[in-house]
């Protein structure tokens, strides 16, 4: 431990024999502030103003820098765990813990004050509990954490009603039911139309969503040869009477670097391509705009052919934009947002897509295009191998962002979240999409059996109708 973190947590324990760390209330929510906790390579500080009580910790700058607080409950539930921290230099990331488990990766979106956000449930026992937030990242400060019991389910305010005002019978027709079985059930996803014959095999069951990939039709890679039948799967996936679901890993329209190690076909990739979003956005008369309006035009185009067949589609473009390994995100928020707001426009308003129920997939507020263009938000979750947990946490940052008010879908996972946790925990995810084949160690057979048979998951042969689901 830093020697003045050492000094002040001295000093803090002795204060502790006459002052309790946490609040004596029975009701609201118990602050324990993390001055007065275990600090390892951390320290105290009081330069930056707002904070509560007599600190807070800073100095996450090395691996193996650590905070800890005890937490102790009178009663043993479940508990809505929140941090007020600040993150004044850019988006971070943390690792939390609950007695000594993981329970996920902490956003810390950029602030400029101390804020206090919801991180997580967790099942804590009556007495003692202890809740460890590791390095990550780093850069960032906590104030304090906050534990208060959770009583009820979230409270939530999701229309059926679909950005797009002109949107299909279809669409409105499978909005509805996703609405109405939102926070009842989960429905069971998998992406890639070869791995549902899997499935079947394996477990008696197909998923009720199936996901596509629209790159293919990316025209720089189309020029190179590149074919698919990803259109007629999805519409044979439709006649079974399952959900579609389209991602698009974009080739970039030009400036493939085309060498060993970043081929052509990686070209959805920042470090295989040179293109600049944001020059092309800033630069609407540049052939390097164009080129992204002729990209558009050509995903519309296999997108009018599903209209065409009536299926609607869970339309996922520019995802996994914050992490900076695509090139639709690397130049920053603002860029992406303008030019998911372009897709958005160009579908809409001039190729008249109305089949699209528009998925965004970030929980950073600062990459967050707006309510006016977003039916659902979601998130991509990979755990390690076998990991089960509901990853409640990054469902309360999405509920966070959109205050309850827009469905909320796992799109794309490795290990799926255990039934009993999503229920126990609340996490109401809409469906989860698992990606990739089935190694044994990512997701037992056990497992897949437990969750493909569960009351809690809706695989396809559960599914209603969804071309004449009531709209109600």
């Amino acid at each position: 431990m830093k020697r003045a973190g050492m000094m002040v947590v001295i000093l803090i324990a002795m204060l502790g024999s006459m002052i309790p760390a946490a609040s004596l209330a029975k009701e609201g929510p118990q602050i324990y502030e993390a001055e007065s906790g275990i600090l390892t390579g951390t320290n105290v500080s009081t330069a930056k103003p707002g904070f509560s009580g007599a600190g807070y910790v800073t100095d996450f700058d090395n691996d193996g820098d650590s905070l800890a607080v005890t937490v102790k409950p009178a009663k043993a539930g479940l508990y809505q765990i929140k941090i007020r921290y600040n993150a004044s230099k850019g988006h971070k990331q943390a690792n939390l813990f609950v007695n000594g488990s993981s329970v996920g990766i902490v956003d810390f979106a950029p602030t400029n004050s101390f804020t206090e956000i919801p991180v997580t449930k967790a099942m804590l026992k009556a007495g003692a509990n202890t809740i460890r937030i590791d390095k990550g990242w780093g850069w960032y400060d906590i104030d304090y954490f906050s534990i208060e019991q959770v009583t009820e389910p979230p409270v939530h305010r999701v229309s059926k009603t679909l950005v797009n005002p002109s949107a299909t019978a279809e669409a409105k027709s499978l909005m509805s039911y996703l609405v109405d079985s939102y926070g009842h059930k989960i429905l069971s996803g998998q992406q890639d139309y070869a791995n549902v014959a899997w499935l079947q095999t394996h477990l008696g069951k197909k998923p009720a969503v199936v996901g596509f990939d629209l790159m293919d039709y990316s025209l720089s890679r189309v020029e190179r040869g590149a074919s698919t039948q990803e259109i007629e799967h999805a519409i044979d996936w439709d006649r079974q009477g399952g959900i579609v679901a389209f991602v698009w890993h974009w080739n970039a329209p030009k400036d493939l670097i085309d060498q060993p190690g970043k081929e052509w076909w990686r070209g959805f990739y920042t470090d295989s391509t040179t293109f600049d979003i944001e020059y092309a956005l800033a630069h609407p008369k540049s052939k390097d705009y164009d080129l992204l309006l002729k990209d558009i035009d050509a995903i519309a185009t296999q997108l009018k052919r599903l209209q065409e067949a009536n299926i609607p589609v869970l339309f996922r473009p520019l995802h996994e934009a914050e992490g900076g390994w695509f090139w639709w995100g690397a130049k920053g928020a603002e860029p992406c947002k303008q030019l998911y707001r372009l897709i958005y426009n160009r579908l809409t308003n001039e190729h008249h897509l109305n089949n699209l129920i528009w998925v965004w997939n970030s929980i950073s507020p600062d990459w967050y295009p707006g309510d006016d263009v977003v039916d659902i938000v979601s998130y991509d979750s990979y755990p390690p191998e076998g990991d089960y947990n509901p990853q409640v946490g990054k469902y309360d940052q999405l509920l966070f962002l959109v205050s309850g008010q827009k469905l909320i879908a796992m799109t794309e996972n490795s290990a799926i979240p255990d039934p009993d946790m999503l229920i126990t925990h609340h996490a109401d995810w809409s469906w989860f999409s698992t990606w990739g084949g089935y190694d044994g160690k990512t997701n037992s057979l056990d497992h897949l059996k437990k969750v493909y048979n569960h009351a809690f998951v809706v695989t396809l042969d559960e599914l209603p109708n969804l071309k004449k689901y009531k709209l109600r």
